[in-house]
């Protein structure tokens, strides 16, 4: 269901579903920039990092590895994004599974980022 409604939009197929899934993909996108400092974080440095990727002197595959890890992280978090903001809609009070969630979301962040300097470090190496 979309924030803009109160029911579930009709099913759709072909390029009308891809369409409004772009819409939509573009909104989340959006609203997880507007709301997170990480998102924006994460944007910035790979602002500064995509273009450094083609100019490194490496082979096609290293060049996708180094692609790939970048957007792992901003796959990751705005994956943790999605789910603290919906413990947050179940409930703002302090829960033990909550917290728990929100500490796993958190943790594949880290790996993520841990997949970057371990990806950077041995191609660059």
């Amino acid at each position: 269901m979309n924030k803009h409604c109160n029911v579930m939009p009709p099913k759709r197929s072909g390029f009308t579903r891809l369409y409004f899934a772009t819409i939509y993909s573009y909104r989340g996108i959006k609203a997880a920039f507007s709301s997170e400092a990480a998102v924006r974080q994460e944007v910035v440095a790979m602002a500064i990092l995509l273009p450094i990727v083609f100019m490194l002197e490496v082979t096609n595959s290293e060049r996708v590895l180094l692609l790939f890890s970048l957007f792992v992280v901003l796959i990751t978090e705005l994956l943790n994004t999605a789910v603290e903001k919906l413990s947050d809609h179940v409930s703002t009070d302090m829960h033990e599974l909550i917290g728990k969630a929100k500490d796993i979301g958190s943790a594949a962040v880290f790996i993520s980022l841990i997949l970057v300097l371990v990806t950077w470090g041995i191609i660059l190496m």
